[in-house]
């Protein structure tokens, strides 16, 4: 197969003449619009450090779990793709391992942005393959030392508007705020608040954490209210240093309303060690509708990524740690496991609530309708496993019918990768203009319509929700 397909005007959108001639068309009138990327995992460090990307395999291979457990699951083992606690593989080793297992990849979305990215990013005039490992790894290595391959060159070149990064409550944010007052950069670099491992009990650090926090921001305080004051402050300084959200990856999305009382009991039997199973999960969703209030009360928009069984795979954890390719979706309840937080804070004025899940069966079923009443919930776009183009046409077709085209965050690349955001960006557009053209060459939609519609969706509406 030729890697010209990655270069095809008309890649991912419709087979029918007629309603591609119309996705054509949409795309086109959007093509050319800035990124607004919301949330991702970029580190700000290396924007405002401008540090140089390393070699192939640790930017493009190693680090990223889409592509690492899939060549696994081949037979491959990690110790040969990624460091652990023992083994230190080659660049060019990892590399080789790679190209042989490129043919894994066709149909995945992993596939189709990496094949975006050897095109328009490096420049790759060959298909990846086992006979071309050395050629593609020496021609990416050259591209990488370039003086005008840096992140920052890049950020403009992508023409990225916006970048939000995902950073631990106590954090200096020394690196946004160096960029902030850069006055040679034009862009904007947002910090997020993630407050999981001072949230979840069961978290190994946890009360570690806590005691950090409340000796860093807890106003002199001690115990459940000096804990709640520092998450309050540290909230506070996250938003004095570009903030627009809080970002929650929890198990599941359950919330729960605890007096102030029964709070500090269950916070002290955790801080002793005491804190039985139902308790974590009590505390957890106590938590969460405690980040809700505070969301009404500091306006970060809060977004909530729940569904994922983490580290599924022990003896892989042990050895490689987190996110090495073995977290697993699973079932989600959001109807029932959502009302507390929504009795309150559903109808709050200007609070904005993200929703996002890795379980399809709840879009149609219960997101939609959420967020066809609710005037704080708005649907998260496909994430993980399903920013795939047929998992987002079908997040579309789930939707639309209930909850419109308003309700929507707008596409989320969710991303360490920061080489990946054009790719993901420009998959997504040409998914939306898809499905507006099907709508228009159904009669259901006008055409001039569809064209105000697919603006609103990729600029409008990550603007719009995300309070940008």
């Amino acid at each position: 197969m030729s890697q010209s397909i990655a270069a095809n005007p008309d890649r991912l959108l419709p087979a029918d003449p007629g309603t591609r001639s119309i996705a054509r068309d949409l795309l086109q009138r959007v093509q050319d619009l800035p990124i607004i990327s919301p949330h991702g995992h970029v580190d700000a460090a290396v924007i405002e450090q401008n540090t140089p990307f390393p070699d192939p395999a640790a930017l493009l291979v190693s680090p990223d779990h889409y592509v690492t457990r899939l060549i696994h699951a081949s037979g491959v083992p990690l110790d040969q793709l990624r460091p652990s606690s023992t083994t230190q593989p080659g660049s060019r080793a990892v590399w080789h391992e790679f190209c042989k297992a490129w043919p894994l990849f066709e149909g995945t979305a992993s596939g189709y942005w990496l094949r975006t990215q050897f095109s328009s990013v490096f420049g790759l005039a060959q298909e990846i393959s086992a006979e071309t490992a050395d050629a593609s790894y020496d021609a990416i290595s050259a591209k990488l030392l370039e003086p005008g391959f840096r992140p920052r060159q890049l950020f403009k070149d992508f023409n990225i508007e916006v970048l939000a990064t995902t950073d631990d409550p106590l954090d200096s944010l020394a690196s946004h705020k160096a960029i902030a007052q850069d006055p040679t950069f034009h862009g904007r670099v947002l910090p997020t608040f993630r407050p999981d491992a001072y949230l979840n009990i069961a978290h190994p650090e946890w009360s570690a954490n806590v005691d950090r926090l409340i000796a860093a921001a807890g106003d002199g305080a001690s115990g459940y209210a000096g804990y709640i004051t520092a998450l309050e402050n540290r909230r506070r300084y996250f938003v004095e240093h570009g903030a627009v959200s809080a970002d929650h990856g929890v198990r599941t999305p359950a919330t729960l309303k605890l007096d102030a009382g029964d709070a500090a009991k269950l916070f002290e039997r955790a801080r002793s060690g005491q804190a039985t199973a139902q308790d974590r999960e009590d505390f957890e969703a106590h938590m969460m509708y405690q980040m809700a209030r505070m969301s009404v009360e500091d306006g970060l928009v809060m977004t909530i990524h729940p569904g994922s069984y983490r580290n599924h795979h022990g003896p892989t954890f042990e050895n490689y740690g987190a996110d090495t390719g073995h977290d697993i979706p699973f079932a989600v309840n959001y109807t029932e496991a959502i009302r507390p937080l929504l009795q309150d804070f559903g109808t709050a004025k200007d609070f904005h609530l993200v929703l996002f899940t890795l379980d399809e069966t709840v879009f149609s079923r219960e997101l939609a309708p959420l967020a066809g009443f609710y005037p704080s919930v708005y649907l998260g776009a496909p994430w993980w496993f399903l920013d795939a183009p047929d998992a987002m046409l079908r997040f579309r077709s789930a939707v639309t019918e209930t909850a419109g085209f308003s309700r929507s965050s707008g596409f989320i690349d969710d991303t360490r990768a920061f080489c990946s955001i054009p790719a993901r960006h420009d998959a997504s557009r040409r998914i939306e203009a898809s499905f507006l053209a099907r709508l228009v060459a159904e009669h259901r939609v006008s055409e001039e319509r569809a064209h105000e519609l697919i603006v609103d969706i990729v600029d409008g509406s990550p603007r719009k929700v995300f309070k940008l």
